[in-house]
């Protein structure tokens, strides 16, 4: 997930400072000297926090890590992996409140830190390299490296299930998605497979890709309104859009039961063959490549009508701290981690990313699987069907803080009939009001 994204990327391990230690992290050391009169004269020390998942593993950080300290080996590197590929927001978290905040961190959601003066505001000129300089506004200034774009959800299906169940062609439209999802039943194969557990993004990613082309199909800027107070999740649009999720689970399309599976666990429940299609993040299309699953297809997530709509999210990049000690050195080594070429080809081929970098173009021998999936994108980006992704969204136009973890669990109780689509609504309604006071 780097991501996005998730994730968005980056994975990796660093030892706490003095103070309370938080359970459940690793760290490493990565680099030589140090600040604090140990090793070489004039290193500076800087922690950097990571996420690991099957795609971002601790060698593909090291890697990374290593390539920038040659650059500036007055660099010396602590790494902290978060306990969670999903839950490294809350681990930053707790990571401030013990007074061991990172200097620099990754796939993080800036929302709340940046508001309390807690990130570094990055200059128009640091971020000249950047295909959309301006993605993610926080109260005007950007705190948030948009290196990297994703979308989420495309499709992900096994294109031999689909032939033996009878599917000559891809859904485009709803409809079509559904005849697709009954064809798939009668033959003894489930639809769809979902995740959950201690990584609740898996269990609503069918939810975003709903929401997205559906509602922000119509209303792009949706979110932006719902900050405003104008419009709310119990609107007859948005409470269509939980009704239509909820009715997948009602046909048997999806299994109840596998909410309580992580996201490694669904990814590869997927690759066993327990279900058709896997709505989610283009990430995936790194592991599929891996894997040489050459029956693996991508389709985009279809509209009601068919339009050609493309949920997506640029950012994910590296925030770094406001407070850090060595903030120069924490700059330098977040830019030389970001534009760095051969990072930006490992996030290809790793994560499946999409490098929002001015000039870059994947290397020539990414997989299929990945290549289907950005030609899907640079169709949509020309034209124009581009929307939010919706959950995924940070900053002025995206959920208030804490919000992406309240659409997972509703999304939860919708799989598993916990709660009507209205009874989601108005839940999603009452947290936004607790979470914006």
């Amino acid at each position: 997930m780097t991501s996005l994204t998730r994730r968005s990327m980056l994975a990796g391990a660093v030892a706490l400072v003095a103070g309370p230690a938080v359970a459940g992290c690793s760290t490493t050391d990565t680099g030589d000297g140090s600040s604090n009169g140990s090793g070489k004269p004039g290193t500076k020390t800087i922690s950097f926090l990571t996420f690991e998942t099957p795609n971002l593993t601790a060698a593909y950080w090291d890697a990374a890590i290593k390539r920038v300290t040659a650059r500036y080996p007055d660099i010396k590197v602590k790494k902290l992996i978060a306990p969670t590929a999903d839950g490294r927001t809350d681990y930053a978290k707790q990571l401030l409140q013990s007074g061991q905040f990172p200097d620099v961190m990754v796939g993080v959601t800036p929302a709340g830190f940046a508001e309390a003066g807690d990130l570094y505001a990055w200059t128009p000129t640091e971020l000249k390299d950047f295909v959309f300089p301006t993605a993610n506004p926080i109260r005007g200034k950007y705190y948030q490296l948009p290196a990297n774009t994703q979308t989420i959800p495309p499709v992900y299906y096994s294109k031999t299930v689909f032939t033996a169940a009878g599917i000559s062609a891809t859904p485009t439209t709803w409809a079509e998605l559904l005849s697709a999802c009954a064809k798939l039943k009668a033959t003894g194969h489930t639809p769809f497979v979902i995740g959950g557990g201690k990584d609740g993004f898996a269990s609503s990613m069918i939810l975003s890709g709903i929401v997205s082309v559906d509602v922000y199909g119509r209303t792009p800027d949706w979110m932006t309104r719902r900050r405003a107070g104008t419009v709310k999740f119990a609107d007859p649009d948005f409470t269509a859009a939980l009704a239509k999720f909820a009715d997948l689970a009602d046909k048997g399309y999806l299994a109840k039961s596998d909410v309580s599976r992580d996201y490694a666990g669904t990814e590869q429940a997927f690759l066993d063959g327990k279900g058709a299609m896997y709505p989610m993040g283009n990430w995936f299309a790194a592991s599929a490549d891996s894997k040489h699953r050459q029956d693996i297809g991508v389709f985009n997530f279809p509209a009601a009508d068919g339009r050609l709509i493309v949920p997506a999210y640029t950012g994910g990049g590296i925030l770094v701290s406001a407070k850090a000690g060595n903030l120069d050195a924490a700059k330098r080594f977040a830019l030389a981690f970001q534009l760095d070429k051969t990072q930006l080809d490992a996030s290809v081929k790793a994560d499946g990313l999409i490098p929002a970098i001015k000039g870059y173009t994947p290397p020539a021998d990414t997989g299929p699987v990945f290549k289907a999936g950005y030609d899907l994108y640079q169709q949509a980006v020309g034209k124009n069907a581009v929307v939010h992704a919706f959950r995924w969204e940070t900053a002025d136009d995206g959920l208030l803080p804490g919000m992406a973890d309240k659409v997972d669990a509703a999304a939860q109780d919708l799989i598993t009939g916990r709660k009507t689509p209205a009874q989601a609504a108005a839940y999603l309604d009452g947290e936004w009001a607790k979470a914006a006071s």
